[in-house]
């Protein structure tokens, strides 16, 4: 058997497929970037899930994919906790953005961006992946992700700039305290994926014009930040994977038609065109 897990900062996707490369199993578990969740419940999250540990010993791979999975040092210590779960396996970690690119790719160069908890860019011409940019995190990056989305909205609550009707709405859903909130977002763990957790708010009212000039300007800082870049940001076509793409799909087209640029196809779960291409190309 082999594993193909999609990990973001919240959640990641597992697809379990039998010797004949078919699905097998698919479940979920926490999200494990090694930035934020401390490195000793990686293998504890895993074992909570029966699932899981009920094929443990009959996988002899694992392809793990994740967010924070940038570099050496963070790739290794997947690894190392992964093994501990499944000892039987080979291990193999990458960056999520290989992810993305393997789940974009429609046989014709892209450049490949990710909009989930954090967000990313590459160029991924069938082959090689090209990374020009950094991960900056949520703290100075991730522009037009949930968690900046989630920001912007909790700032501008406490900030009173939010317009009344959603200001009271805000106040009775949450009842959220600036002492909540900096304990969370300082105090405890994956405080990008609290913040992101407030997109939910804003998703059930995307189409107020105030949150549609809100998530516009984030998403026109992403396609400046992290798209404009690339010398092939204007021929080639621009896909994206996540969730909040996928919500603000509209908006996100808007901001791209107003650049100039081409967004083709966008994706909300990976995982399924992931585990097509590892079929197709890898196994």
């Amino acid at each position: 058997m082999v594993a193909i897990v999609d990990s973001g900062s919240t959640k990641s996707d597992w697809v379990i497929l039998d010797d004949f490369k078919k699905v097998f199993l698919k479940t979920e578990t926490i999200g494990f970037n090694p930035n934020f969740i401390n490195r000793e419940l990686i293998a504890p999250e895993i074992q909570k899930n029966s699932n899981l540990i009920s094929v443990k010993n009959s996988i002899t791979k694992v392809f793990f994919y994740g967010s924070g999975c940038g570099v050496e040092k963070n790739r290794k210590t997947i690894e190392a906790e992964l093994k501990k779960v499944f000892d039987k396996s080979e291990i193999v970690v990458k960056e999520d953005l290989m992810a993305a690119a393997y789940a974009a790719y429609k046989g014709k160069p892209a450049i490949v961006c990710i909009l989930g908890t954090g967000s990313n860019s590459c160029y991924f011409d069938g082959e090689n992946l090209k990374i020009e940019l950094p991960s900056l995190g949520f703290l100075i990056g991730d522009e037009g992700s949930g968690s900046a989305i989630g920001k912007q909205l909790v700032r501008r609550y406490f900030m009173k700039k939010l317009p009344a009707d959603l200001h009271n709405e805000f106040e009775a859903d949450y009842n959220l305290t600036i002492e909540d909130a900096l304990k969370h977002m300082y105090h405890a763990p994956r405080p990008n994926a609290y913040l992101a957790d407030f997109n939910k708010f804003v998703v059930e009212r995307k189409d107020h014009p105030y949150f549609v000039n809100m998530v516009f300007e984030e998403m026109k800082s992403f396609f400046e930040y992290q798209v404009m870049p690339y010398q092939e940001a204007h021929d080639a076509e621009i896909n994206f994977i996540g969730s909040i793409a996928y919500y603000y799909e509209n908006i996100l087209r808007s901001v791209a038609e107003e650049l100039n640029l081409n967004v083709g196809h966008v994706v909300q779960k990976p995982i399924e065109s992931l585990v097509d291409y590892h079929i197709k190309y890898i196994l």
